[in-house]
C-alpha cells in the first residue's frame, strides 16, 4: 500500500491587517478537504511568510489581505519565494483586491485571486487542479 503526501498549504496574512475571519474560514475548508494547513496568524512580514513557506515545505501559499497593501507586499513576497528557489509553489490570493490589480498580480506569478463570497469549494478545486 502506498501512502500519498497531503497537499500542504500556508495561509498567510501579510501586513497590518487586523481581521482574519476570511482566512480562518478558508483554512478550515482546506483542512476539511484533506489538506494540511499552516496558518501564520496576523501581521506577518513578507520575510516571515517566505521563510515559513520554506521551512514548512508547502505546496501552496495563500495570501489573504484586506488592507489595500497588496501591490506593495505581494511583489516582495513573490521575490522572496523566488530567492528561496520556491518558484514552483502555487501562490493564490484573496481578500479585498480591486479587479484592476488582478492582471499585474498574475504577471508576478500569483495564479488566482479569490474575492469575498467565493465558495470555498472553488478554492479547494483550484488547488487540487493546480498542484502536483
Amino acid at each position: 500500500m502506498t501512502e500519498t503526501r497531503k497537499i500542504r498549504v500556508l495561509i498567510a496574512k501579510p501586513g497590518l491587517d487586523g481581521h482574519d475571519r476570511g482566512a480562518k474560514v478558508v483554512a478550515r475548508a482546506l483542512r476539511d478537504a484533506g489538506f494540511e494547513v499552516i496558518y501564520t496568524g496576523l501581521r506577518q512580514t513578507p520575510e516571515q511568510i517566505a521563510e515559513t513557506a520554506l521551512q514548512e515545505d508547502v505546496d501552496v501559499v495563500g495570501l489573504s489581505i484586506l488592507s489595500g497593501a497588496h501591490m506593495r507586499l505581494f511583489p516582495e513576497i513573490m521575490q522572496l519565494l523566488k530567492e528561496r528557489e520556491m518558484a514552483d509553489v502555487l501562490v493564490i490570493a484573496g481578500g479585498i483586491i480591486p479587479e484592476d490589480d488582478f492582471e499585474p498580480l498574475k504577471k508576478l506569478g500569483i495564479k488566482e485571486i479569490f474575492g469575498p463570497g467565493t465558495p470555498t469549494g472553488e478554492i479547494v478545486d483550484f488547488i487540487r487542479k493546480h498542484t502536483k
